[in-house]
């Protein structure tokens, strides 16, 4: 089954990807723009990773079976 291996590398683009939206928004700010930005931007991505985990452990058991 190749779909388990595809779905894992979708994740991990996934996963990636919300570091880069991290990173991109809180790059290059002055200290105050900073500060606004990136409470935000770290609950964006905590929100993101979170739903990474949950797609990640709903595989997990389909592996199992």
């Amino acid at each position: 089954m190749t779909a388990r291996p595809e779905a894992e590398e979708l994740l991990m683009i996934e996963e990636a990807d919300a570091w880069f939206e991290y990173l991109e928004a809180t790059r290059a700010q002055s200290a105050v723009r900073y500060k606004e930005v990136e409470p935000w931007a770290w609950a964006r991505l905590s929100q993101r990773l979170r739903a990474v985990r949950a797609k990640r452990a709903k595989l997990r058991p389909a592996a199992a079976a």
